[in-house]
């Protein structure tokens, strides 16, 4: 009897622990934001972001904590809204970070790219050929990035993203357009805690949170639907939260979204990529809500 309790005893403090992943910590401690503060990040490259914490700004009558960011991104294709919030909330039941019309641009300009690339290998494959093509996109705002009590691998919705591409072609042919759909749906979940070694030092507990994208694309006319046969590109997203510094690491896996789904083409030009991205907590000055350093 004595050692069925101590098997329900110990049940109870793992469930109990992993419960509220918070913890012992304050739940806006893993997202510092006490004006004044500032975080400089290395990517795979060498490049450095520097973001900082500024004024608090009231949006519809709810307080937000406000960034501002160095070097200020020139293409869109490089804005991430896991990385790059403009403003975020750490409220009752969730943290979440405002976008405005941020994580549009941003998708717009990554399926823009991928269509030029496939316009260019299609006018090369035949002659007085173009493909004419419009791209209209729409994102929730805000992010859900994770409730402030999670268990352990729950998932959350993060992120809807919807996006439709129009093409036609010139010379007109049969039919005269061609329409993808895509739903892009983005699924959070906190894989549970690590120690995160960094150029600004090492960091114990930080929540790892991974965000995985499911993607659909649905094609009209609908007798045109197998044109795209295979899956398209997804992205899988790794962030690692410190307490009482915010984020330390940053890691992206993404495919192409499009090209993916698409039937290769006979071209050298034809590619479907995969890029990853990193980023690394390099330098930071957390300042405390009395100003001073944490």
């Amino acid at each position: 009897m004595l050692n069925k309790f101590r098997v329900v005893l110990s049940l109870l403090l793992i469930f109990g622990f992993s419960a509220t992943l918070f913890g012992k910590e304050r739940k806006d401690a893993y997202f510092a934001h006490v004006p004044g503060s500032y975080w400089v990040y290395k990517d795979q490259d060498g490049n450095e972001l520097t973001r900082r914490a500024v004024e608090n700004k009231e949006i519809e009558g709810e307080m937000y904590s406000s960034f501002s960011y160095e070097p200020i991104w020139e293409d869109w294709t490089d804005y991430d809204y896991h990385i790059h919030p403009n403003f975020y909330k750490v409220g009752e039941e969730r943290v979440t970070f405002l976008m405005g019309d941020a994580a549009q641009k941003a998708i717009k300009a990554r399926l823009t790219k991928e269509m030029g690339t496939l316009r260019t290998i299609l006018r090369l494959m035949m002659e007085g050929f173009d493909l004419l093509y419009e791209i209209e996109a729409e994102t929730e705002d805000p992010f859900y990035v994770l409730p402030t009590s999670v268990t352990s691998n729950a998932a959350w919705e993060a992120m809807q993203i919807n996006a439709k591409i129009t093409m036609r072609s010139d010379p007109p042919q049969d039919p005269e357009e061609m329409i993808l759909e895509i739903t892009i749906v983005e699924t959070g979940k906190v894989l549970g805690t690590e120690d995160v070694e960094t150029s600004a030092g090492t960091f114990e507990n930080c929540l790892k949170i991974e965000y995985q994208t499911e993607t659909k694309v649905e094609t009209f006319p609908l007798d045109q639907a197998d044109q795209v046969p295979n899956p398209p590109g997804e992205s899988v997203t790794t962030l690692w939260v410190a307490p009482n510094v915010g984020i330390v690491k940053f890691h992206q896996k993404r495919e192409d979204t499009v090209l993916k789904a698409l039937p290769p083409l006979p071209h050298p030009l034809f590619k479907v990529s995969t890029t990853i991205e990193t980023l690394e907590l390099k330098a930071y000055e957390v300042k405390s809500a009395d100003s001073g350093t944490e």
